[in-house]
């Protein structure tokens, strides 16, 4: 890309320039010719470029070239220069007679230089990439892509890193994006001429830039320096805006490392600009003024949720004084899956067993590095410092919204906060699926919402555009309660499930019809009352409730269908029953009738769903057959994990109880359709 530049030039003087080799000096020859000139020539040495416009009528190495009002010199260098002012040209003036009237001298000194970033994404700083000053998406996209260093490269006594304004191990790099100022031209610059870097006053707050103490001229000083090297001086910050970097001479290049402070959000779309100028002197005691500059933009790469469709990596879950049956469970389906369990003990949960409303696990990406992000939640539970304490540490980042204590409501628990598997819809294609939220009706006046600064978050991030279902009619008030997505071998890829009253009392009804109405729901369970087929057919305002939580699913599917391009064929209906509990407000909202099979943790090919004690036939829980016949279908196994006492009557199940931490989707964010 060309970039010109207007110079200033005197007859009779010699004025002494920089030319950047790929920019354009552009001389207006009647500002600088004597007065009465009317014809002009160019002479100049080999490594100089020139051209006039508007172009003479006759060639200029044949005579004088007539001068007017709109005559410009633009000159063009095409190489560096060894030494300084190696070049000239001169622009000589003759009057009407041709009689010479003065000459202009120009000593000219071409240097290279040139600000690299990653613009191809392919994990290599390549040279002056046409497309590195702007950022496009796409799989045919550009721009260079930047991580929030929100990792601790300390275990203990730690912060995230981002939180530190200097770097004190050099594994912190690799967070940071690489950028390259590359140069060529004499040892020096010309007295008074330096290399600026600057960032504007916005840009600022999102990103630092750290200059390598020492150019890397050949490779064993690279190692040398990697793993023996302590400092790396801080060159743009919030209170750094503009700073004097090195010129090095000859052929040269310097590393400068680019980390990222924060994500996405409201008022920052993520995009960074980093400019690096050639100041020309003017005066002793004036201000130097720009005479070139090179821009590069990179964009903050944004934290990405995980379905349940992706291989699980570890599986969290709390243990606590009363949950020992639960937790056996979780061992043996973890241990069968073949995946690694983490147990946060009771010293560290302080009782608090919610191990899915505190955290949601994601992570961030770019051509060079990698790492998990955990996303904690601002319900600021007795597990609140488990994702900090226990999860920050290298490669694996913490990040966090905080609300006004205020706002907060239990649907600012991440059990309201799911993603789908990558959808398309009406021709619109979501490689890394939807976001999904709870909120209050449309209409509500005083229902409860995710608090804002954690919407806005998740909006900000782009990739995954989120859906917001209703989820206030729950007394949790998670969309957890009522839905999850499992993997399946045909279609799209995966099965929607919902809870369905409607399915619950179609099973029921037909265990009546075929004689098994005196069958009893949570049989063997000494803490609570058996309840019939029967006797619950017969319940009236138990069949009313349900008739209403069935209306507000209905409201919910059509949602899903609609913003992730379902078909009936992709939902499955499970037979969950409800019923309504009087809020703190006089409200009436529903929980789950018996354990939610829905609420499930979906490890590969192995469902943990809550046993549902439901009505035996043959001496086999016909909610739990049903359940295994509607997921065996798929390929599916089901375990039926006991979470009654420890977990249902404290109204959350499996889910709510557990975390899994996913493997990252193959695809890249980067390429995205916009």
């Amino acid at each position: 890309m060309t970039h010109p530049r207007t110079l200033r030039v005197d007859y009779d003087q010699t004025t002494g320039a920089v030319c950047v080799v790929g920019s354009e000096l552009n001389v207006n020859l009647n500002r600088s010719a004597p007065p009465s000139s009317r014809f002009f020539s160019v002479k100049c040495t080999y490594s100089v470029q020139y051209s006039i416009s508007p172009s003479p009528q006759q060639p200029t190495h044949v005579s004088p070239i007539p001068l007017n009002g709109n005559s410009v010199l633009l000159i063009r260098m095409s190489r560096a220069s060894q030494q300084e002012n190696d070049s000239k040209l001169s622009v000589w003036y003759y009057g009407e007679s041709r009689e010479v009237l003065g000459r202009a001298v120009l000593h000219l000194t071409a240097v290279e230089i040139s600000l690299d970033v990653d613009a191809d994404r392919d994990g290599v700083v390549e040279r002056n990439n046409a497309n590195k000053g702007s950022w496009k998406w796409g799989p045919n996209g550009h721009g260079a892509i930047l991580l929030v260093n929100c990792d601790s490269e300390w275990a203990y006594r730690k912060k995230p890193d981002r939180e530190q304004d200097s770097i004190s191990k050099v594994s912190d790099l690799k967070d940071m994006s690489v950028m390259v100022l590359r140069t060529r031209g004499p040892a020096n610059l010309p007295e008074g001429y330096k290399l600026t870097m600057h960032i504007s006053q916005g840009d600022a707050e999102s990103v630092r830039v750290f200059r390598s103490g020492i150019p890397q001229t050949n490779t064993l000083q690279k190692h040398l320096y990697k793993y023996f090297v302590k400092g790396y001086p801080l060159v743009l910050s919030s209170e750094v805006l503009s700073q004097e970097v090195p010129y090095l001479g000859g052929v040269a290049e310097t590393n400068f490392y680019v980390e990222g402070l924060r994500f996405p959000d409201k008022g920052f779309s993520g995009f960074i600009r980093i400019n690096l100028s050639l100041l020309e002197p003017i005066a002793t005691g004036l201000p130097e003024t720009p005479i070139f500059t090179d821009t590069v933009m990179l964009r903050v790469a944004p934290w990405i949720m995980t379905p349940n469709t992706l291989r699980p990596v570890e599986v969290f879950v709390c243990s606590t004084s009363d949950n020992y049956q639960f937790l056996k469970s979780m061992k043996n389906l973890v241990a069968k899956s073949g995946y690694k369990l983490k147990i946060c003990h009771e010293y560290e949960n302080r009782g608090d067993r919610w191990m899915q409303d505190e955290v949601e696990f994601g992570y961030i990406d770019s051509p060079h590095h990698r790492f998990p992000v955990v996303l904690d939640s601002p319900r600021n539970g007795k597990l609140l410092d488990f994702p900090y304490d226990e999860l920050l540490g290298p490669d694996f980042g913490y990040v966090t919204r905080v609300a006004q204590r205020e706002d907060v409501s239990s649907l600012d628990s991440f059990g309201n906060l799911e993603v789908s598997p990558p959808v398309t819809v009406n021709g619109k294609h979501y490689p890394l699926g939807r976001i999904i939220i709870g909120v209050a009706f449309p209409t509500a006046t005083k229902g409860r919402n995710m608090t804002k600064v954690v919407q806005d978050f998740l909006w900000a991030q782009k990739v995954q555009e989120p859906i917001a279902l209703f989820s206030d009619w729950l007394y949790v008030g998670h969309v957890d309660e009522f839905m999850t997505f499992v993997p399946a071998p045909d279609r799209k890829g995966f099965r929607l499930l919902l809870a369905s009253p409607d399915a619950g009392y179609k099973l029921f009804r037909g265990l009546h019809n075929d004689g098994h109405g005196q069958a009893k729901l949570f049989e063997g369970l000494g803490h609570e009352e058996p309840v019939t087929v029967d006797e619950l057919l017969n319940d009236g305002g138990l069949q009313a409730e349900n008739n209403y939580v069935q209306s507000c699913i209905d409201w919910n599917r059509d949602v899903l269908k609609r913003e992730l391009g379902l078909d009936d064929q992709d939902i499955i209906d499970l037979p969950i029953l409800f019923k309504l509990l009087v809020g703190k407000q006089k409200e009436y909202r529903a929980v789950a009738y018996y354990p939610d099979m829905v609420n499930m943790i979906v490890l590969g090919r192995n469902l943990g769903i809550p046993k549902p004690f439901g009505p035996k036939v043959n001496g086999c829980c016909a909610l739990e057959a049903e359940m295994c016949s509607l997921m065996e279908g798929l390929g599916l196994s089901c375990t039926f994990i006991d979470d009654f006492a420890s977990y249902h009557k404290l109204l959350g199940e499996v889910h709510c109880g557990s975390n899994v931490r996913r493997e990252a989707f193959d695809f890249k964010w980067w390429n995205v359709e916009m």
